[in-house]
């Protein structure tokens, strides 16, 4: 489990993140919801220590995360796994070599065994034949697909995913759910979940938080969502529908 607690941040001195107060639960897809600009992306970033918090704290489990040292840190981080917005993959690695990058950063093992696992997680996530490719070579749904194995190289305890469907087309996306879905429940991992997309809400979000202008207005589940009696989280849900009618192919 993650908590945090009494949470600011600030840039330039204007306020991001207002005295945020939030668990996210082990084994359950844990979304972050909100419009562009609301601090989400920066809430996520917080936690996962890529922004250092003004004030509170943020704990994994029993260790108060963000005020250990630089070393402290790193051990943590071993634990966790990152899926980034745009796969953020090396274009001068393979497939492989990427899949294998955060096994050559923090583990001794040998290249044979980190090979055995490269090669399981590429197998876990369907990608079977494309070790020696290059992300160029690769449409953008067997991108994600191979940056959420890197993600789960370590065998993770945490797994943060920054709007991972962003790209990709409607069946795709729903893929790359269901995929994040069936780690989570199958490492119980804790995973946070940024996104914007109400098909993820509706299919995964089994613990949601919508966050506006730094505050976090509502918590629940994919079942409560549609009837939470909130106006700006009812706004939200609302004009994210008819952007996707919109969007809809023949329409």
């Amino acid at each position: 489990m993650i908590k945090v607690k009494n949470l600011d941040k600030s840039f330039n001195n204007k306020l991001v993140l207002n005295d945020i107060n939030v668990s996210f639960e082990t084994g359950k897809t844990n979304l972050i919801i909100g419009r562009s600009g609301s601090g989400k992306t920066v809430l996520l970033k917080s936690i996962a220590g890529l922004h250092e918090p003004d004030e509170g704290e943020v704990w994994f489990d029993d260790v108060l995360f963000n005020k250990l040292d630089f070393n402290a840190k790193k051990e943590i981080r071993k634990e966790m796994g990152m899926l980034f917005q745009g796969s953020a993959l090396f274009d001068s690695l393979t497939v492989e070599q990427n899949v294998r990058f955060p096994l050559d950063m923090f583990t001794g093992k040998s290249l044979e065994e980190k090979n055995e696992r490269v090669n399981f997680c590429l197998k876990r996530v369907n990608i079977i034949n494309a070790n020696k490719l290059f992300p160029s070579e690769l449409s953008g749904g067997m991108k994600k697909r191979v940056a959420i194995a890197r993600a789960i190289a370590l065998n993770p305890k945490y797994l943060f995913c920054d709007e991972p469907n962003s790209g990709l087309d409607p069946v795709t996306a729903i893929l790359i759910d269901e995929l994040i879905k069936e780690l989570t429940e199958e490492y119980s991992m804790t995973t946070i979940v940024n996104t914007h997309d109400m098909n993820s809400v509706i299919e995964i979000g089994e613990n949601i938080v919508f966050i506006n202008e730094g505050i976090i207005c509502w918590e629940g589940n994919k079942d409560e969502i549609l009837h939470s009696g909130c106006e700006i989280l009812n706004d939200f849900v609302f004009a994210n529908a008819m952007a996707k009618h919109l969007l809809t192919p023949g329409r």
